[in-house]
């Protein structure tokens, strides 16, 4: 525990005070229709749309998880930012397009135009329950865990303050308010991890002094088979799979997309992301390399609370860091509150009650932002307790759930034959699979004959689960239904509301694109 300053405080408090007024500033315009209450209008410019993605993705678990990572075996874990580079923008470039023509609230619901509305409601149905019961979960006990082991607060309060400071903005302004907040917490989280990083290296005497006291190893980004998690196979295969679905299926990004203006500032919004996941390995995993330096032994969530405490932070850069934990803590509760409402809203809810009014969908969303916000702050408690269990393992999470999401995702693009049926039975085996998969993971047992399958490396078995899964699609799509015509499942694009220009490729996007792509390729060279 360390002593705040008061310019801290002063910086602490700024903060707050300006998320806070950009919220309800922002909370001011039109709230009166769905579009406009969980797509923020559709109105939503490529710079806000790019830094809210990246503030989305940054959470607070992800400080403590990369860094510890870093601190234990060095920069390999960067390949999980870099490569998902190349898919944020095939979003861009393929599945935006698609997916705003067809005028939907939901990736559940864009599959349910692809497929039925059982598809749409298993979908809907897996992402309320992983937003609920881990991310909420991991949210707040890793914000909660930094706040207390660095400053001393109570972690039950701090947690309850975040917690109804990030409800208010979101249920009172919706989108509007957690987009453009999102980016004033991605400028703050930039602002304030790449302090600490230069502060840090200063401190080691900068990359040269890394070198001469980590091993080689550690700035290797493709290790070998055995005894890593980051083995060159895994790295190559299973982060894909896993970036697949996070970046082009995942409520809580595309929702992101949904808000755009038109398809050239969906497009470009992507591209910012892009250039801005590069700054991850070196603002968030290479201070874990400081701290196997500065603090010999301590890795995991050790590594980032280390640094947080270290005397070598001058006045002010303490506070800087603080604000960044509160901001990824921020953006990612408001992404999950407000994605969680419109998949309940729109998946369920919309499609019971197919009379409902705007006004009346509108409130709808507004009491089921409520109401998880009511439970985040229920959760809490609970969160203490299964989390730190849950933590340790965060990182197979995505490859369990994931890979059977993912691989209905782009058969439904490639292969017109994939119907109802095939999609179904990919992903109820799939994610049984996955489930129990991370049952056996956790609690360290399982049969002989499976043994195997459960102490595979998560990547790998990311691999496994995409490459079954469409196996499946495949083959239950392909046998013929007795009495019943089997016939494709067809995509349905209406154009829904939004205002479409001609598609026009600019030459300056190409140009973005095509640099960003040669400077993450420049930068795996030069760890080579």
């Amino acid at each position: 525990m360390v002593n705040i300053s008061t310019i801290d405080i002063i910086i602490i408090t700024f903060f707050l005070i300006l998320v806070l007024g950009v919220g309800f500033y922002f909370a001011q315009r039109k709230q009166n229709t769905t579009s406009a209450y969980f797509l923020a209008e559709r109105n939503v410019g490529w710079f806000a749309l790019g830094f809210s993605m990246f503030a989305t993705d940054i959470s607070a678990e992800n400080f403590i998880r990369l860094s510890g990572y870093g601190a234990s075996s060095g920069l390999a874990i960067g390949n999980s930012e870099w490569i998902s580079i190349f898919f944020v923008l095939m979003l861009g470039w393929f599945v935006a397009p698609l997916i705003l023509r067809s005028g939907v609230f939901t990736v559940p619901e864009f599959l349910g135009k692809r497929f039925d509305n059982r598809v749409r409601t298993f979908l809907s149905t897996v992402s309320i329950v992983l937003y609920i019961f881990l991310r909420i979960s991991l949210t707040l006990y890793a914000g909660g865990y930094l706040l207390e082991k660095v400053f001393g607060l109570d972690i039950l309060i701090s947690t309850l303050a975040l917690v109804v400071i990030t409800g208010l903005y979101t249920i009172v302004g919706g989108m509007n308010s957690v987009v453009y907040t999102s980016v004033v917490q991605g400028i703050f989280m930039i602002i304030g991890a790449t302090a600490l990083t230069v502060t840090g290296l200063f401190e080691v005497g900068g990359v040269s002094g890394l070198r001469t006291k980590l091993p080689e190893s550690f700035f290797s980004f493709f290790n070998p088979l055995g005894g890593s998690d980051w083995a060159w196979t895994g790295i190559l295969l299973g982060t894909p799979v896993i970036a697949i679905w996070y970046w082009w299926a995942d409520q809580q990004i595309v929702q992101r997309i949904l808000c755009a203006r038109n398809i050239e500032h969906a497009r470009r919004g992507t591209i910012l992301t892009g250039f801005l996941k590069i700054l991850p390995v070196f603002i968030v995993i290479l201070p874990g390399l400081i701290a196997a330096v500065m603090y010999p032994g301590l890795s995991g969530a050790d590594a980032f609370t280390a640094l947080l405490s270290g005397s070598f932070l001058p006045v002010g850069i303490r506070g800087l860091l603080l604000v960044g934990i509160l901001a990824a803590l921020m953006s990612s509760l408001a992404s999950v509150f407000i994605s969680t409402a419109t998949l309940f809203t729109m998946d369920f809810y919309k499609r019971y009650r197919l009379q409902a009014s705007e006004n009346n969908l509108v409130l709808i969303g507004r009491l089921a932002t409520t109401v998880m916000v009511i439970l985040g702050i229920l959760w809490i408690p609970a969160s203490n307790l299964i989390a730190p269990h849950l933590f340790q393992y965060q990182q197979s999470f995505p490859a369990c759930i994931g890979p059977p999401i993912a691989a209905v995702f782009v058969l439904a693009f490639l292969w017109n034959r994939i119907n109802t049926r095939g999609v179904l039975w990919a992903l109820i085996i799939g994610e049984v699979l996955g489930v129990w998969r991370l049952i056996v993971e956790i609690r360290g047992i399982t049969p002989l004959y499976l043994n195997l399958l459960a102490s595979m490396n998560y990547l790998h078995f990311a691999v496994f689960s995409f490459i079954l899964s469409v196996l499946i699609s495949i083959v239950v799509s392909l046998i013929p239904l007795q009495h019943r015509a089997n016939l494709p499942a067809k995509i349905n694009f209406t154009g829904g509301s939004i205002r479409f220009s001609t598609l026009v490729i600019s030459r300056n996007d190409l140009v973005l694109s095509a640099v960003l792509i040669c400077i993450v390729l420049g930068l795996w060279g030069s760890f080579l």
